[in-house]
């Protein structure tokens, strides 16, 4: 993890230098062996190495009959059915000229026949089995055709979503060894903030519409949710919750603390506590606001107030952050791409500026009356667009920079 300075940047700072401090700081945790069950979303510290052959001996691939291609081959369409053969059963006996076993698909294939006649070519008579055609393929699955015991299927550094818990899982590995979930805490501040729910009761409060999107947020990008706390605007207060979250956090989020203007309540009542800044404010729209620290080992990301530009800034920041610190890399969760625009884009501002757009077909258009304390245009918005400050006015087709949102 990379020091902090010894005192925080006086001015503010650019986006560009505000991720490389962040992206610097975010390193894994360390790693854990979880069984398989509970690996789901996690990313792998160690490759996964097959345990056994897939398939682990040759079997069907049809439904039908398996039979010698020599005997096919020599003319005999007309075979007795012996047995049959099921997946999960044992292998049935050698396969002998003139005779079929009945096998249905994954099931082992007799010793000596190398081909299965689909139903759809075969004509049942009593005890026997006339063969109308061969139908293609041999149908035979052969032993490791997948893969085979001891080949590298999965890489260190691969999330682990359900097409990887298949591989895993047939790979018949008990657990896998992955990187440590960071630990995330989401603290709002503010005297007008109470649970979804409760502000009906009192028209001088609001709903606290952040914490839940964070903590989701937080689920989605590998980190594990610990807990939630809102304190009013009294510095005492928010230190105290700060104080009860630190033992069980890795990533403390601080949400608001402005007071009566003062837009440092939050930092001050957490400097008793050990906090050393890396910087306060970036020159970005929306959020400026956005300050970043550590308390010991403890990463503090402190995020706007309002609505837009707090998830913005998180995804910006607190998802890449989140990311790195579970092992997936701070790149991970920023997979900027081009699309064109579906106006004529302005003139860029002073800052740079990430702006809710929407996907239309195969353009993307930039949401009117973007304002950081809107919280309807979130419902709206699936992409985050880049403006970067100073950036030229475009006709309609111009390509813009986006981010998932």
């Amino acid at each position: 993890m990379a020091s902090l300075p010894k005192t925080p940047c006086a001015a503010t700072i650019g986006f560009d230098e505000a991720q490389d401090i962040i992206c610097d700081n975010s390193v894994p945790l360390g790693v854990e062996f979880v069984r398989l069950g509970k690996a789901g979303r996690r990313t792998l510290a160690r490759d996964v190495v097959a345990e056994i052959d897939s398939p682990p001996r040759d079997c069907a691939a049809m439904d039908g009959y398996a039979v010698r291609s020599r005997d096919l081959a020599e003319g005999i369409v007309r075979f007795r059915v012996s047995s049959e053969s099921c997946a999960g059963g044992p292998p049935p006996g050698m396969s002998l000229p003139g005779v079929a076993v009945r096998i249905s698909t994954g099931a082992p294939m007799p010793a000596g026949a190398d081909r299965v006649v689909m139903r759809e070519y075969a004509t049942v008579n009593g005890k026997h089995v006339i063969i109308t055609g061969r139908g293609g393929k041999p149908h035979v699955r052969k032993r490791g055709d997948d893969f085979a015991q001891g080949q590298l299927l999965l890489m260190e550094g691969t999330p682990i979503d359900a097409r990887a818990m298949v591989v895993a899982a047939a790979a018949d590995v008990e657990g896998v060894t992955v990187w440590r979930r960071p630990r995330v805490h989401i603290m709002t501040n503010g005297d007008e903030l109470v649970e979804p729910g409760k502000a009906a009761m009192d028209s001088n409060t609001v709903p606290d519409s952040l914490s839940e999107a964070l903590m989701l947020m937080a689920r989605q990008w590998g980190g594990k949710p610990t807990g939630m706390s809102r304190a009013p605007d009294r510095i005492d207060m928010v230190r105290d919750a700060a104080k009860a979250a630190l033992g069980e956090t890795d990533i403390l989020v601080v949400v608001g603390g402005a007071s009566h203007g003062h837009r440092d309540l939050a930092r001050t009542a957490l400097m008793p506590l050990g906090l050393r800044l890396a910087f306060v404010g970036v020159a970005m729209k929306p959020g400026k606001p956005l300050w970043y620290g550590r308390i010991g080992t403890t990463h503090v990301l402190g995020l706007p107030g309002n609505p837009t530009a707090a998830l913005t800034t998180a995804r910006l920041f607190l998802a890449p952050m989140i990311a790195a610190i579970s092992g997936s890399g701070f790149a991970s969760a920023l997979r900027w791409s081009c699309h064109p625009a579906s106006h004529a884009l302005e003139t860029g501002g002073d800052r740079d500026q990430f702006l809710c757009g929407l996907m239309e077909a195969d353009a993307v258009r930039i949401i009117e009356r973007q304002q950081a304390s809107a919280q309807l245009m979130l419902a709206q918005a699936d992409m985050l667009i880049e403006r970067r400050a100073g950036a030229s006015s475009g006709p309609a087709g111009s390509l813009l920079r986006c981010l998932r949102f």
